[in-house]
């Protein structure tokens, strides 16, 4: 295992963080003095549950970033193959960046549980707090590859604003996953999704810090600390551990921003079944946390967006089919607002992935890809609302 330094020489020394006045849910909270010397000015913390494909790849990903980090804590999570195994030989490389696994092999707490155990053991190895001791702590998947410059790029962001708590990735998906005609169609259009999404998010009030990858301000996450005990939420209800600590960020004064330079590169889900699972998963999760918190100014875009989302699937499913259907029983010549809705819906599409190439262009302008891809999402939107009202959280890790 990589030997571990716990001077401040390996990290470049900044000013001491500054203590602040945050007003969060359960009152107002000052953090305590901030300790002055600096042991690592970036940790990285990777949960990792039977990854034992991925996570040497996500690993490398760390060591070529142009921005190093001074320390990588691997969190190995009810793990059943050889993740630790991977994850121990990236450790003894001499040449990666110094790398602590923890085996965690009992975690009730899923994903959340092993983040929690991770910054326990990054507190402790610091002194007990991380103001003045830690600067910044990216939390990223283990099935995650990072843009080589994505460490540089998100410091870069968040010290240009000493509001921001955390600057999220955007993501995209990888390639080359798929086995037939079907897999591949369905990953293509989550790489068209992911691009979409990560071209379009809203900066100054992002709906979630991604768990792919999010870099996190560390005063913040010790604030959350102060105020919870903390930083994400250990509950079995707790399906989206990363937007459940993003409205917590919020509610306790911080700024969460996107930065489409920091790239993430993820894994897709190449079937059917994996994809509902996962999308179901998510969907549930912040449809339960959008109940659990109600309408607040931090979650009414979100409310507001779902609730949109139902309105457009029944104006395709509904409006329009009712229109082609009369279409084909009479002429299109003889609708002329279904000419420039299509026409609307041919060209919009297209430019709205245009970063993405020609290939996804043209797939959104044939239109029928992206209607067969919208039922899937329709049909996970809608189970999602129903089983959060009807059904108990399921059980996942």
């Amino acid at each position: 295992m990589s030997v571990i330094d716990t001077g401040h020489d390996r990290a470049e020394s900044q000013p001491p963080a500054r203590s602040r006045h945050r007003r969060g849910r359960g009152g107002d909270v000052r953090a305590a003095p901030a300790q002055t010397t600096m042991v690592y000015e970036t940790v990285v913390l990777v949960p990792a549950r039977n990854e034992e494909v991925g996570v040497f790849t996500s690993l490398e990903s760390l060591s070529q970033q142009t921005r190093r980090p001074d320390l990588i804590v691997v969190v190995v999570n009810n793990s059943t193959d050889r993740t630790e195994d991977y994850a121990l030989q990236f450790a003894e490389d001499e040449s990666t960046p110094p790398t602590v696994v923890l085996n965690f092999p009992d975690n009730p707490h899923k994903k959340a549980g092993a983040l929690n155990y991770g910054l326990s053991w990054l507190r402790q190895a610091v002194g007990g707090r991380l103001n003045g001791r830690v600067g910044h702590i990216l939390v990223m998947d283990a099935d995650t590859e990072l843009h080589s410059r994505f460490i540089e790029r998100a410091r870069n962001v968040i010290l240009s604003d000493p509001e921001i708590g955390g600057v999220s990735a955007a993501c995209f998906g990888r390639t080359d996953l798929w086995r037939s005609p079907w897999q591949r169609f369905l990953v293509g259009m989550q790489i068209i999704e992911y691009g979409r999404a990560a071209n379009s998010r809203f900066r100054k009030d992002v709906h979630t810090m991604s768990g792919a990858g999010s870099f996190y301000r560390a005063e913040a996450l010790q604030g959350l600390i102060d105020w919870r005990g903390e930083v994400f939420w250990e509950d079995h209800r707790n399906l989206v551990e990363d937007y459940e600590t993003t409205l917590a960020l919020k509610e306790s004064g911080w700024k969460v921003t996107a930065n489409q330079l920091c790239i993430a590169y993820t894994d897709l889900m190449p079937t059917l079944r994996e994809l509902i699972q996962q999308r179901e998963r998510w969907s549930r999760g912040t449809v339960d946390a959008l109940r659990r918190r109600g309408w607040t100014k931090f979650t009414w875009h979100s409310i507001i967006t779902m609730i949109l989302g139902l309105f457009g699937f029944s104006y395709i499913f509904i409006w329009g089919a009712r229109q082609l259907i009369a279409a084909a029983q009479y002429s299109l010549s003889t609708h002329p607002l279904l000419w420039a809705l299509l026409a609307f819906w041919i060209i919009y599409p297209a430019l709205r992935v245009r970063t993405l190439g020609w290939k996804a262009m043209l797939v959104e302008a044939l239109l029928i890809p992206e209607l067969v891809y919208t039922v899937v999402r329709a049909y996970w939107l809608v189970s999602s609302i129903l089983k959060s009202y009807v059904t108990r959280v399921s059980a996942w890790k």
